[in-house]
């Protein structure tokens, strides 16, 4: 759709590119608000998609070049890398909230058993660990869509940026449900010895 928005925007409204590319944003940025409003809660997910709409708002209001434009989706997503880095030298990284998010939701019980897991080294490795990759992968989409972006034609770009783009989403998802389930898995037969000698005694 942003494709069919951008050429269409070209062919009968406006040459620019700035018109066309602004135009082509509009049904993100619908969607993006459709579904906050629907959802009616401010979790992390929605705040992290509000923070990136007004981020790309702020930039298209600023102007610049074409090239510059086509950046500006990235430079929120580079935002979030370097704030995953930095968020590493504070008491609890940032995919701490988005894993508790996801794995207790409003529950006050598990909400509560989460929180105590970050006695555990081995918790604290985990969640440290899964904001390296997600802060390297979002960096890493900034700097492929720069090299696009100075390589290829625009039009090309708009394809191609955000198959690359949901792929290492796609794949960062996955790998992220995938690798905690393996490690709770570990954590489950620990917990059940430890309340067992527990019975014991």
């Amino acid at each position: 759709m942003p494709v069919l928005l951008y050429r269409l925007t070209k062919r009968y409204l406006a040459a620019s590119e700035f018109t066309a590319l602004s135009v082509a944003a509009l049904f993100p940025l619908g969607l993006s608000i459709v579904g906050l409003i629907r959802s009616r809660t401010l979790d992390p997910v929605a705040l992290l998609s509000l923070i990136s709409i007004l981020f790309s708002i702020v930039a298209v209001s600023l102007g610049g070049s074409t090239k510059l434009l086509l950046i500006r989706e990235s430079l929120f997503t580079a935002a979030f890398g370097i704030v995953c880095f930095v968020s590493l030298a504070l008491p609890r990284p940032l995919m701490f909230y988005f894993g508790r998010h996801f794995t207790a939701g409003r529950d006050q019980q598990r909400l509560a058993e989460f929180n105590a897991g970050w006695q555990r080294p081995e918790f604290r490795r985990v969640n440290r660990l899964i904001t390296v990759v997600w802060g390297a992968t979002s960096l890493g989409e900034f700097l492929v869509r720069v090299a696009l972006v100075y390589t290829m034609p625009v039009a090309a770009v708009l394809v191609i940026s955000p198959i690359i783009s949901g792929g290492l989403l796609i794949a960062t998802i996955v790998w992220t449900f995938a690798y905690w389930q393996r490690v709770r898995a570990r954590w489950v037969p620990e917990r059940s010895a430890g309340e067992s000698e527990h019975a014991h005694i």
